[in-house]
């Protein structure tokens, strides 16, 4: 994907920046824009593509920080593309640390335009508390572009962004923010708002699980916000956030669970089969259920990795069959190995059978 993406910045986009950019100011040289660029093109990855592209736009548009802001803003509309406009904002934070008011406001504006939440980064970094109150209005924007910065950007652990060290140790300058987007109307703000509450999960469970439980889960996009917040606390059976779901409960359930093909090569793919007959109740039982599946490593010890199933509410009596297929390649975060692979099932953060497959070379 990296490859995909830093191919966008190629010998014709950068061309086309430079003659949008002559056309709307006569101090830009496209010369040195596009030596700046171009020289090297082919060595640079992703990111280098990125600041290169701001750092060029520096060299050739010889005006103030404010005038070449103003260049920048008429060409926003123009780029057409919402990743390529990322440098939009990077050119704000490697040239605005001095302006604030004037870097801040125009972050703002760049946003919608390619996101601005890694640009924010070292404003924050510098001025948390000054930053922050900047972003708490942002939360209140009608523009969803700049509402979602306002989480995405202030998330302790943005991957891809400078980790802030300030919030990952105490996350509560943020919670403001995040309790005035719980019922936000944009599903692309809530997916930001719930990541940003994942991260605080890593390293203060019960901060966010103070915050959600006062909540309305009786909105609909509150709900939403809580269940996939809290999906790595569910993954690691975390009573409390279980119980929140509704899904604390041990579960009285009768199980069958498969795994078949019970022996497969590198590509295939495997059909997980889980028989839920609801057992001792005379009420419905809501379920979380996941699966873990052990991967054996060349070391000889195995990672193990919880992935999401189904959630659903079983009525007394019932009986409900699940089936899941998986299909078993490596991916650049993952190289499988031959071996046994032992899959758990897991129900309520209680593990309640296992099956097993065995990968051949």
């Amino acid at each position: 994907m990296s490859s995909q993406l830093k191919d966008m910045f190629n010998h014709a986009r950068y061309r086309t920046l430079a003659s949008e950019l002559a056309t709307l100011s006569p101090a830009f040289n496209s010369s040195v824009f596009l030596s700046h660029t171009l020289d090297g093109l082919s060595s640079r990855e992703l990111m280098d593509r990125m600041r290169r592209t701001s750092t060029g736009i520096a060299a050739a548009l010889p005006l103030s920080y404010r005038e070449q802001l103003a260049v920048l803003h008429e060409l926003a509309p123009r780029i057409g593309h919402n990743f390529i406009g990322i440098f939009l904002s990077d050119f704000v934070a490697q040239y605005g640390l001095n302006d604030v008011d004037a870097s801040l406001n125009a972050l703002r504006f760049f946003t919608r335009f390619g996101s601005a939440e890694f640009a924010i980064r070292p404003f924050l970094a510098r001025d948390l508390p000054g930053t922050l109150a900047v972003m708490t209005d942002w939360a209140r924007s009608d523009d969803e572009h700049v509402r979602r910065l306002a989480s995405e950007g202030s998330r302790p652990r943005l991957p891809w962004g400078a980790r802030l060290q300030s919030l990952v140790a105490d996350p509560s300058p943020t919670l403001p923010i995040l309790s005035s987007l719980r019922a936000d109307p944009s599903l692309y703000v809530r997916k930001s708002v719930a990541n940003h509450l994942n991260d605080i999960c890593k390293d203060h469970p019960d901060i966010v699980l103070d915050l959600v439980s006062t909540w309305d889960r009786s909105s609909p996009p509150t709900a939403w916000i809580i269940r996939h917040a809290l999906r790595t606390l569910i993954k690691r059976g975390h009573p409390r956030a279980l119980a929140l779901l509704g899904a604390g409960a041990a579960p009285k359930l009768d199980v069958t669970f498969t795994i078949r093909p019970a022996r497969i090569r590198l590509g295939d793919t495997v059909a997980l089969a889980a028989t839920l007959v609801s057992t001792g109740l005379r009420r419905p039982q809501a379920l979380m259920v996941d699966y873990i599946v052990h991967y054996p490593r060349a070391s000889g010890i195995s990672s193990k990795k919880v992935f999401k199933w189904k959630q659903l509410t079983l009525p007394a009596g019932e009986v409900v069959t699940l089936i899941k297929r998986q299909t078993i390649r490596d991916f650049s975060t993952r190289r499988h190995h031959p071996g046994k692979h032992r899959v758990e099932l897991q129900i309520n953060g209680r593990r309640l059978a296992e099956a097993v497959f065995i990968l051949s070379v």
